[in-house]
């Protein structure tokens, strides 16, 4: 990623931060053109180009992959950061097309996809507002799934690198796992799921449901009524062992 010049327009800036042509920016995002003259915009965009420079620019120190791969990964992260300000102007449909996501498909405002060059997306996929993809492991949704509002899907966990003090030194301790999800599956939020999982086609999960197992197609999986389950047997086992006789 080129860093803005100095003499650039704060939307030739914006759009050179986000790899795209401003042409191409001001087409993708209705009305951004009179939005020139904003003030705030103006003030916003040379500070930004300013940690773009000193991300480039700059030698040594620690980061999260130290050295000039850290200083990579910051730029790459600061320019997706930007595309998902940037898409926060768009409509469901707009912010699809923006994003490359396939025919047909939605994606609300603050939902967002980890590694996208790893998801694999049907047609008519519906994102939920604040939906979190994660592809890093390998992720795929079939044609006509609907991701509800604040879902969590990953396909990594890095519960090892934590408990083993790695955090921030190593990634070796992180577990990839594909996740696949099948066509017409509805999965409500929030709702969580674990990496690896695989959901059956037209599998529905209930609101507030953890899924750390595979689902069959056409199942219906819902951690409240299960639970309600569970208490019910606890309760009846609780009264036979007070009463024996019953």
């Amino acid at each position: 990623m080129s860093a803005p010049s100095p003499s650039s327009s704060p939307l030739d800036a914006l759009a050179g931060l986000l790899g795209l042509d401003r042409a191409a920016l001001e087409a993708a995002v209705s009305g951004l053109a009179g939005a020139r003259d904003d003030e705030r915009l103006s003030a916003l965009l040379p500070l930004i180009a300013a940690g773009a420079c000193r991300s480039e620019g700059a030698e040594g120190g620690e980061n999260r992959d130290a050295g000039k791969d850290g200083l990579a990964s910051d730029a790459q992260l600061r320019a997706q950061i930007l595309r998902y300000h940037a898409s926060v102007l768009m409509t469901d449909r707009e912010r699809a097309e923006f994003f490359g996501l396939p025919q047909g498909c939605r994606i609300r405002e603050r939902a967002k996809i980890l590694a996208p060059e790893k998801l694999v997306l049907g047609r008519n996929v519906w994102i939920g507002e604040g939906a979190v993809l994660d592809a890093q492991g390998g992720l795929s949704i079939g044609d006509g799934a609907q991701i509800g509002l604040g879902v969590m899907v990953w396909s990594h966990s890095s519960h090892l690198q934590a408990i083993r003090g790695e955090t921030g030194r190593t990634r070796d301790s992180i577990v990839y796992r594909e996740t696949r999800i099948g066509r017409d599956c509805f999965i409500a939020g929030p709702s969580v799921i674990a990496a690896g999982v695989t959901i059956g086609d037209g599998a529905m999960v209930s609101p507030l449901t953890f899924v750390d197992r595979d689902v069959a197609p056409g199942e219906r999986v819902s951690a409240p009524r299960s639970l309600a389950r569970l208490e019910a047997r606890l309760e009846a086992l609780e009264r036979r062992l007070g009463n024996p006789g019953e």
